[in-house]
């Protein structure tokens, strides 16, 4: 996060973007504030104590505000006490694209990557299924994040995550003769395509919370939903579709995770592990990144509250490389 120190006290400011703000009540009953503050360069959880509308003013997920206030460690992690907040003005002559973190590949380079792969399938069915999905959904897929507040939370991290899984999996299947490619790259494609209908999302291209139908279904269960009503369109045959639908219910891998069942392929089980992969290896680069080396990172919910240890020998720290 880019402050600019304001005083010799630990105090800064500066523009940033509210990825989410929440009026919550705290253990004496007084209300506060919890947001997450984001700007290109990263993010940190802020709170706003004794917060009131009618003096603070009321603030949503999406928003370009200033704040300042100062930065202290809570349970290992930085944390921004808020002492002042507004939103931006046209004075302020700040963007929004300046403040939200993105791929580091645009989306349409990497949505047709996708669909030029669908042209190499031998399956045609595969290919016809997975390119009509695709299609349908271009526009949200060109700036959708991959999670709301985890992996991928950022614009155009659904197609970054999807496409890493997808090159994983190509790996795989050089690796596995026996897999079948087609499949297993169908699965990989559409793994997480009904996050579209999980997440309310908006033009920053960073999810706010979850929709109605994110919290009573999920993303696998309308994912096997969008195959299937695709398939059934198409006039694909049952038996193919229920191996992609399998894919996408099964991904999570265990029903802990939230998969309605454990894999039963071996395209699904890779898929599977992979889609697990490349999660943590996002979110381990996230914390280890900004260490100094022969550090520990703090708790991370995400994987077992484990802490991750910075060894130093990393050389290079760029993004993903699918291309």
């Amino acid at each position: 996060m880019n402050f600019t120190p304001t005083d010799n006290k630990g105090q800064v400011e500066g523009f940033c973007l509210l990825k989410n703000a929440d009026v919550k009540t705290s253990s004496k009953g007084d209300h506060y504030l919890d947001a997450t503050l984001a700007d290109a360069d990263g993010e940190i959880n802020a709170k706003l104590w004794n917060y009131t509308e009618a003096i603070h003013g009321a603030f949503t997920a999406g928003q370009l505000v200033k704040v300042r206030g100062t930065i202290s460690v809570y349970n290992g992690n930085d944390q921004f006490r808020i002492e002042r907040i507004r939103p931006v003005t046209d004075a302020d002559c700040v963007r929004t694209e300046d403040f939200v973190r993105s791929a580091a590949y645009s989306g349409e380079q990497m949505f047709n990557e996708l669909l030029r792969l669908t042209g190499e399938f031998q399956n045609r069915e595969l290919a016809s299924l997975a390119s009509d999905i695709l299609k349908e959904r271009r526009l949200a897929l060109l700036y959708w994040p991959a999670a709301f507040r985890l992996h991928h939370a950022i614009r155009s991290g659904l197609l970054l995550h999807t496409l890493s899984v997808v090159r994983l999996c190509e790996n795989a299947c050089q690796l596995y003769p026996f897999l079948n490619k087609d499949l297993l790259l169908t699965g990989a494609m559409l793994h997480d395509i009904a996050k579209i209908e999980e997440f309310e999302v908006n033009e920053t291209g960073m999810a706010s919370g979850y929709t109605v139908k994110g919290n009573l279904i999920g993303h696998l269960a309308e994912g096997a939903i969008v195959v299937r009503t695709a398939a059934r369109r198409l006039g694909l045959s049952e038996d193919l579709s229920n191996l992609v639908e399998h894919m996408l219910l099964s991904h999570h891998g265990d029903p802990e995770f939230g998969a309605a069942v454990r894999p039963m392929t071996m395209e699904a089980e890779v898929l599977s592990e992979m889609d697990m992969l490349d999660a943590r290896m996002y979110e381990m680069k996230e914390a280890l990144e900004p260490l100094p080396s022969g550090t520990f990172s703090g708790k991370i919910w995400s994987m077992e509250n484990r802490k991750l240890y910075q060894h130093g020998l990393t050389d290079d720290w760029g993004s993903v490389r699918l291309f």
